[in-house]
This record gives structure tokens, sequence and C-alpha cells, in this order.
């Protein structure tokens, strides 16, 4: 192993053309790794037969492994863990092998890495006994923790995002767990780019206040319980992504604007554009999307559970509710809020200044070099 340079291969459970928070935080460690000389292999579950499959990332080549389609996972393609994975792995010869959000793939990422004894790191990123418990599939909780305890046992440490993940995973025997937040790019995410057209097009009335959520349309996201802004004169809804509960949330959200998904300059001026950011779902490791309108400043709304407790500063930046009464809560909180905007906003936008992809990135290689230290 080079001291100024690692071979870093990434065992991604969910990569491009797909994005999530998942893929998402392994192209900006895959562009920080390029950035500053280090060697790298992503090793992903293929596209769906619809789409381009990605080939490379950084300068990185990007080995694709086959799929199946699990409708109830967001109907996101899952890696099936074959032989290829060890062979990848091996070939490339790694210093350290990095899992990002391990369940299906990354459970081969671990058992090669053990096999081929190379340190291995755990990105935990996933709720999946949430995401079990929200489906209705409470008989897989008990299995869903037995495999995540089992693949980040057998790595040499474990990153999670937050205070509430850390806190779960030791609960569930999990050892060796660190804090690693997310970064935000603050220039895509900035109040610049809040624009005035944008939030005509969406109420030409002018007189509304603004109210939006980012992220899929999926059932672990709880978009439902903005129902309980519907119908107020003095809001317009605006909700920003797609998923399979578009169609349904589009009936259970009259009036809303459904704009699908957006990227890139769309993206930043949606969230600058906003008045108040709303993040309803009770499952979020760490919840990158309120972290982004925080950088865009605009106040959030979130529960109190899992990521936006440590994101959110009650009074300040925004507004935490109690899971169960959610919906019932959520119209005064925007009233209070609302209140208070010019102050949270330049609130939440300081708060997240020191938070950017390169400060975060350099923290995960440092985590490299610690475990390799210590193998």
């Amino acid at each position: 192993m080079s001291e100024q340079g690692l071979r870093v291969a990434v065992v991604a459970e969910s990569f491009l053309p797909n994005v999530n928070g998942v893929s998402n935080s392994v192209l900006r460690v895959l562009e920080h790794l390029s950035a500053h000389g280090h060697e790298a292999i992503v090793i992903a579950p293929g596209a769906r037969d619809f789409e381009e499959e990605v080939v490379s990332y950084a300068g990185f080549p990007v080995v694709r492994v086959p799929t199946v389609m699990i409708p109830l996972i967001n109907s996101l393609p899952v890696g099936v863990p074959v032989p290829l994975v060890h062979r990848a792995l091996r070939d490339f010869g790694p210093d350290v092998i990095h899992l990002a959000s391990p369940y299906v793939l990354g459970a081969a990422g671990a058992l090669a890495a053990r096999r081929l004894r190379i340190p291995a790191l755990a990105v935990y990123q996933t709720d999946v006994a949430g995401f079990a418990l929200r489906y209705h599939l409470r008989l897989l909780i008990s299995a869903s923790w037995q495999v995540t305890r089992m693949i980040h046992n057998s790595c040499a440490r474990t990153l999670a995002p937050s205070t509430a993940a850390i806190t779960e995973l030791t609960d569930h025997g999990i050892r060796n767990v660190h804090r690693w937040g997310r970064g935000v790019d603050t220039e895509r995410f900035n109040p610049a780019h809040r624009c005035d057209r944008l939030r005509r097009s969406w109420d030409p009335t002018g007189e509304r206040r603004i109210v939006g959520y980012v992220g899929r349309l999926a059932a672990e996201k709880g978009v439902d319980r903005l129902a309980s802004l519907s119908g107020r004169d003095d809001l317009q809804l605006v909700i920003v992504g797609d998923g399979p509960e578009y169609g349904a949330l589009s009936e259970a959200l009259p009036g809303a604007v459904f704009t699908g998904a957006l990227g890139g300059e769309d993206l930043g001026r949606a969230y600058a554009s906003f008045d108040v950011f709303v993040h309803p779902g009770e499952f979020e490791t760490f919840c990158q999307t309120i972290q982004e309108a925080q950088a865009s400043g605009v106040p959030t709304i979130g529960p109190r559970a899992g990521g936006p407790v440590d994101l959110i500063t009650p009074g300040v930046t925004g507004e935490l509710l109690e899971v169960a009464t959610f919906s019932a809560d959520l119209p005064a909180a925007v009233d209070r809020v609302l209140a208070n905007r010019d102050t949270m906003s330049a609130t939440a936008r300081r708060a997240v200044e020191g938070r950017t992809w390169p400060v975060l990135c350099a923290k995960l290689v440092d985590h490299y070099r610690q475990i390799l230290r210590h193998r």
C-alpha cells in the first residue's frame, strides 16, 4: 500500500443509472478518490432493461453483476451475489473494500473480503428493518437484523451517518461503529438559486407560500402525511420526485404540483424556491434531502426519528414532530416556521457550510488508512 495512493474497491448495493442516497454518495466518493490520485473499481448491480448501463465513472471501471427485480424494494435492481464478485476483487487487488449500504451484493463483498484477507469498511445507509416494518413484513424484521449484524461484524469497522443510527446498530449487537455523515454541495444547493419565475409556475397567483418535498415517492417516505396541508388556500404543495406511489399520491394530494424527478441546476432552483421543506418519513438513517434544503436556505420540518434529529434544531432551523402525530401537528408547525422564515433560513444555511463533500470524503479516506494501520 502506498501512503500517497490507495486502491479502493467499492461494492455498491445501488449505482447509476439509479439515483438515490446510496448511489449519490458513492459518486461523490469516487470523484474524491479520482481527484486525489487513488485507484478504484466499482462492483454494482446491472441496469434495468430499459436503462443505459454506465461502464465507468470518474475514470474508474464499473463491473456489473446480474440483477433481479424485487418490487417491494422500490422496484430497484438487486445484485445477485455471483462468483464474479470474488474474482473482480481478487484481480483488482484492493488495499481496502468499501461496502456501500451492504445487504445482498454487499454480503458477497464481505465474504470475499474475509477470504482474500482484505480489510473491509461497511457504510450503513439503509434501514432495511424499518422498510420491512413499513411494508407490513414484521416476520422479516428479525431476519433483517441478523443479516445486517453478520455483514457489519465481519468488517473492520462500520460507518453510520447519525446518532440514531449508531444507537440502533449498537443496540442490535453491531460492533466498532463510527460516525460518518454525508456531504452537501453548497454551490449547487444555495439560496442564490431562488427563482421567482419557477415559483410563479407553481403558483400563478403569487400569493401562496410554497411547501416542498424532494425524494422518491415510495411508501416508506410517508409523503401521504402531507395531506393534512391540502385544501389550505395560503399554501401550495410541490412534490419533486418519482416512484411507485406517484399515482396514489396524485389522488391523495389534490392541488399539489408534481414535477417528476429533477436533477442538476433544476433541482437546485427547486429547493431554493421553497419556503419550507418537509420530509415526513421516519426511516431515514441520515436524510440528505434535509441537508440539501438547509444548504438552499430553506427551513425544514421532519420527524423526531432517525437522521433528522441530528440535522434539525427545533425553533432554530425548523421543527421536529412526533411520528405518531406528524400529520395532525404539521399545519401548525408550518405556520411557526413561516413566521420565522428569514431567521431560520440564514441559520439553516450556516449550519451546513462546514459539511461539504470534500471535507467528508477526506474523513472517509482517513478511516480507510486507520483500518489499514490496525489490520
